[in-house]
């Protein structure tokens, strides 16, 4: 007789069917009965009654088509019921909106940062990260602003560092054609490209990578994981680190870190040398290495990341 199949609620367990066969002998002799000479009498009724309901045992376990546990298929039935209702409530959850954000996204109602609040925020990086050297271009095109003498850069942004390129790009055309910066009094003008020949290449990049294309030009960036103009070379580089998380030297000022670090760098390919301040408490020179020191020499020089900061 065949049994039959049942169909599990929404659990991701496959369906399965059980059949079952059995001889009304069988099920006799499976009580105990059929291996004794058939009673007489009352006694052989008794029997029969008795093999019926072993029968009808069996039966009733065959039309239930399987057991749960010891337990009737009207409960199992009402714990399918309810389990499919569950999955059902459950699904229907997990496509709404109180699903959750995957990690790194942001959430639809959360309101986006500005660029200066991206600017002064740190951002993890491992000072020993060497990453694989190769760089992908920050596609897009800004105009230069002035009509001074006119430096055409690309950026380019090593792979895998896990830092926003555009929002990089954004500090350096921002910064570099600010009046107090190296566009002063419209002496010059920077022009961002992402094809075609540039006059140079502002690269962000790990501080292996940093280091590798530095040496090319006798430069070591290892001893203070600093940043460098490697002037034999193609590539401003700006060691990724010193962006993400700055210098003792600015604490937690990252935006004036930030901008200090492209107008030091770049000043250095448009022809500019170290210096220091010579006077107790002034203002730094954007071209003293001011991720390294601020004092020297007992004078104590203020943090300033412009080259004309009074403009």
């Amino acid at each position: 007789m065949p049994g039959r199949r049942h169909r599990l609620g929404a659990t991701g367990v496959a369906d399965s069917g059980i059949t079952a066969e059995v001889d009304v002998e069988d099920a006799v002799r499976a009580d105990g009965l059929g291996a004794k000479e058939t009673p007489k009498g009352g006694k052989g009724r008794a029997f029969t009654g008795i093999a019926a309901a072993a029968v009808t045992t069996v039966l009733a376990v065959i039309v239930g088509g399987h057991v749960v546990d010891g337990r009737d298929d009207s409960a199992a039935q009402a714990r399918s019921a309810d389990t499919a209702e569950r999955d059902v409530r459950d699904d229907s959850a997990s496509r709404g909106d109180s699903r959750p954000t995957p990690s790194g996204a942001p959430s639809p109602s959360a309101t986006p940062l500005t660029y200066a609040e991206k600017m002064a925020k740190k951002y993890m990086l491992d000072a020993d990260l060497k990453g694989n050297g190769k760089f992908a271009v920050v596609a897009g095109f800004d105009k230069a602003p002035g009509a001074g003498r006119k430096y055409r850069y690309r950026i380019d942004v090593e792979e895998g560092l896990g830092l926003d390129g555009e929002l990089f790009a954004a500090a350096v055309h921002k910064t570099l054609n600010d009046d107090r910066s190296w566009a002063h009094n419209g002496g010059r003008t920077f022009e961002r490209i992402s094809s075609g020949q540039p006059d140079f290449v502002i690269t962000l990049a790990s501080p292996g990578t940093t280091a590798f294309w530095c040496r090319k030009s006798g430069l070591d960036t290892t001893e203070d994981n600093v940043s460098c103009n490697s002037a034999a070379t193609e590539r401003v580089m700006i060691n990724a680190y010193r962006w993400a998380q700055g210098s003792k030297t600015y604490g937690d000022r990252m935006y004036a870190y930030r901008q200090m670090l492209i107008n030091h760098e770049i000043g250095h390919r448009i022809g500019y040398p170290h210096v220091t301040c010579d006077k107790d408490g002034d203002l730094a020179p954007v071209m003293q290495q001011q991720t390294k020191f601020l004092d020297h020499g007992g004078i104590h020089c203020r943090a300033n990341p412009w080259p004309y900061p009074g403009s």
